[in-house]
């Protein structure tokens, strides 16, 4: 048997679980995936504490129950990246009475890291937690999904998904091309440059290296002359180890620490250029959510959004923290140099002019994206950078 064939029928027999009578109890068809901005304003008005959105009071008791099995790319070490995938399954369950239960795997359970759009495509798995670029191979346009270089900020990725018709783009890309609905389900914001054994100081330097980086921002690096892996994160440690990469990102102190790459990589570079508001991702087999009652739609698309919001919080609160416990251990933190980051500017502009000559799906999303960056940037120039410039400025 097929290693791929093998993966789907081992997963499928595991992954799905649904009691008997839903399919006359689930006529529901896809109606028009947008988020509703309630989740959030729910999100952001309640009181100090935790944050959550409130769970509908009346449960239809003659709804079927599910209960799914949910791939992610994570190590359930990180309580950050996979405890997205645990909000997004925890809200689902709150929400629906317990009647829908998402069971979050680690990755390698039900698929490798880097294959969980393949089994959620296939059916094997009726949903995964992923980052969108790890499928650029299939598609550029899945790169949008997470971030492009020197892109959008988290703030700026959230705009174009809930209010920039960014998310109608991809969900019907997704449809069309993979029968696979997504929702934004987690966001690092600003990651950092990566680990490396050596010091980077110019474009000549990065030639040659092995560096573990997925997404365009691979491709950008191959431009400056790196050899590129995409390697999951739980494969990152023992590759820097033992050598078979020079140099690796992964997302910024908190996790990186949790992982252990301060133990093998001395020099910590920023910014991650190629990541400055990345988004995470539930990705949902088309069928199966066709075969979910609307209020179970909506409970999953409510529970995306809250997911979304708090992996957010929970990077920008513990990531200062988790740096100067790096430094103390004698991490030298280093900024790339405008040249390299003027090289890979340049080379980013040069990978989109590539695709949107040869792809006409990323062509037409790409311009779609680049009007709503260049007007969010020139509003985020009067109210945000003014602002910013001077407090980091004096900081």
């Amino acid at each position: 048997m097929k290693r791929r064939e093998f993966l789907s029928a081992t997963a499928k027999s595991t992954a799905i679980a649904v009691t008997a009578g839903v399919a006359a109890a689930c006529g529901t068809q896809l109606a028009t995936p947008a988020v509703s901005p309630t989740a959030l304003t729910a999100a952001a008005t309640t009181a100090p504490g935790p944050v959550t959105v409130a769970a509908p009071t009346v449960i239809n008791q003659a709804q079927p129950s599910f209960d799914w099995q949910m791939a992610t790319s994570w190590p359930v070490s990180l309580d950050t990246i996979f405890g997205g995938a645990q909000i997004f399954a925890d809200r689902v369950a709150a929400m629906t009475g317990g009647k829908f239960k998402i069971t979050p795997r680690a990755a390698g359970e039900l698929a490798p890291g880097t294959q969980v759009l393949d089994v959620v495509s296939q059916g094997a798995v009726p949903l995964g937690h992923t980052a969108s670029y790890y499928y650029v191979g299939k598609s550029p346009v899945t790169a949008f999904g997470t971030a492009l270089p020197f892109g959008l900020t988290a703030q700026q990725q959230n705009a174009w998904f809930y209010d920039g018709g960014g998310l109608k783009l991809l969900q019907d890309f997704y449809q069309k091309k993979f029968g696979v609905i997504q929702f934004p389900a987690g966001n690092t914001g600003a990651q950092l440059g990566g680990w490396f054994r050596k010091e980077i100081k110019t474009p000549e330097d990065l030639k040659g290296l092995k560096m573990r980086i997925p997404g365009l921002g691979g491709q950008v690096m191959t431009k400056l002359g790196v050899t590129v892996q995409v390697l999951a994160g739980g494969e990152i440690f023992q590759a820097l180890q033992t050598g078979a990469v020079d140099a690796a990102e992964w997302v910024g102190p908190y996790d990186d620490e949790k992982l252990g790459f301060q133990k093998v990589a001395k020099y910590y570079y920023y910014p991650g250029w190629w990541e400055p508001g990345p988004s995470l991702e539930v990705e949902v087999n088309l069928n199966e959510w066709n075969k979910l009652p609307s209020e179970f739609q909506e409970a999953l698309k409510t529970a995306a959004a809250q997911a979304n919001v708090e992996m957010l919080a929970r990077y920008d609160a513990r990531n200062q923290k988790a740096l100067q416990s790096l430094l103390s251990q004698g991490v030298e933190l280093r900024p790339y140099s405008k040249e390299i980051l003027q090289a890979a500017s340049d080379a980013a502009t040069a990978l989109f002019d590539e695709f949107s000559g040869k792809d006409a799906d990323f062509k037409a999303i790409f311009t779609e994206w680049k009007t709503f960056r260049d007007n969010v940037r020139a509003w985020n120039k009067v109210n945000e950078a003014s602002f910013t410039n001077f407090v980091y400025g004096n900081a």
